[in-house]
């Protein structure tokens, strides 16, 4: 049963991964997934959360991955990336036009043709008139990750959370697929995750999101409904706070 008939939040940040929209196809967008992501996403839109989105880009290029695999330089890869998360941006904006949703992209790279560039009072503003807003290319420098991205512009447009959607339902002492004795954490302190290296977000993002004050809520993104149970307050997955 959930904790609260209204939500918790009136602006979040949803941290979606790139490897989330590729479903079960191992690589790629899985249009179907796209779907169910942007009914949830709606759902919580209609409850009058104001949604901004951080999405990845590591189901078509992983720049620090792919720079050793193909040898390019770093920056190069990273700037490859950048541009991965525009496609998986344009996707997700689409499936949820699709369901009559307005949203706006908006990229840290100018690309006036396809997206808007970034700016934060504008950002805040889609945001106050119930628009979607969708940043893609990362915070458009190489060497930080979106999850770093996600923590700045949460901070930036003055989010409440970082909702962080993965596939698994919280933050565990070890990786629960190969550690079957892994413990599952309901709590947890930034202190704690930078000193146990927990494999939340990369330490810049976490350190920012410290600095800031900024809660960190990590749930499973498969599992339907589980946004709005977030949203509701339900004690669902992981809260990273201070």
């Amino acid at each position: 049963m959930l904790s609260e008939s209204k939500p918790i939040y009136k602006r979040i940040l949803l941290k979606l991964s790139g490897e989330a929209l590729q479903g079960k196809q191992g690589h790629g967008i899985d249009a179907d997934i796209c779907a169910t992501f942007a009914t949830q996403i709606k759902e919580i839109r209609d409850m009058g959360v104001q949604v901004a989105i951080v999405v990845g880009g590591g189901n078509i290029f992983r720049g620090q991955l792919e720079s050793k695999r193909f040898d390019l330089d770093r920056s190069v890869a990273d700037y490859m990336g950048m541009l991965a998360t525009v496609l998986n941006g344009l996707a997700l904006q689409n499936a949820l036009e699709h369901l009559s949703v307005p949203t706006r992209v908006m990229t840290a790279i100018e690309m006036h043709a396809i997206a808007e560039p970034y700016i934060v009072r504008r950002a805040a503003r889609h945001l106050e008139k119930g628009r979607i807003v969708i940043f893609v290319a990362g915070t458009g420098n190489p060497f930080f990750t979106t999850d770093t991205a996600a923590a700045l512009r949460a901070s930036e447009i003055k989010a409440q959370v970082i909702m962080k959607a993965t596939k698994v339902d919280g933050i565990y002492s070890a990786d629960p697929m190969k550690d079957p004795s892994a413990k599952k954490y309901d709590r947890l302190k930034f202190m704690d995750v930078l000193r146990q290296n927990l494999k939340v977000m990369d330490s810049t993002a976490i350190s920012m999101c410290m600095d800031n004050e900024l809660p960190i809520h990590v749930f499973n993104l498969m599992q339907d409904g589980n946004i709005k149970k977030a949203v509701l307050g339900d004690e669902i997955g992981t809260l990273v706070t201070s």
